[in-house]
């Protein structure tokens, strides 16, 4: 039996991503809990909240951390989240919000939070 995977594709919407893109994706641990954190946030949060949340989940809220994860997150990962179209980032108002393609991650991401010993979110 062949299995297609060539495309990861949501059941309930029209968007896909490639399978190499998907990992490409959840490569980063930082990602990963940045998608995470926005799958539990209906609308868009501040940018800021949501780098509080990601160095909150992985140590202590010192400045030093703070900054180094918004550094990460602004040259590294934002990119990558605004490319792949899984996020929408508004430079005007700092707020970035999970898009629908997100969806198609959630289950990956819940695997992931198993792995790491996390809690998954609540659906």
């Amino acid at each position: 039996m062949k299995t297609e995977t060539s495309n990861v594709k949501s059941s309930n919407s029209t968007a896909s991503l490639s399978t190499n893109a998907v990992f490409d994706i959840l490569l980063e641990e930082q990602r990963r809990d940045a998608l995470s954190y926005l799958s539990q946030k209906v609308g868009a949060v501040s940018v800021d909240e949501l780098i509080e949340g990601i160095a909150h989940r992985n140590g202590d809220l010192t400045p030093e951390r703070l900054e180094a994860v918004s550094t990460r997150f602004y040259h590294a990962h934002l990119p990558k989240l605004i490319d792949a179209a899984v996020v929408r980032y508004d430079s005007a108002t700092e707020t970035i919000e999970r898009r629908d393609a997100a969806r198609i991650l959630d289950p990956y991401l819940e695997l992931a939070s198993l792995e790491d010993g996390r809690q998954p979110r609540s659906a």
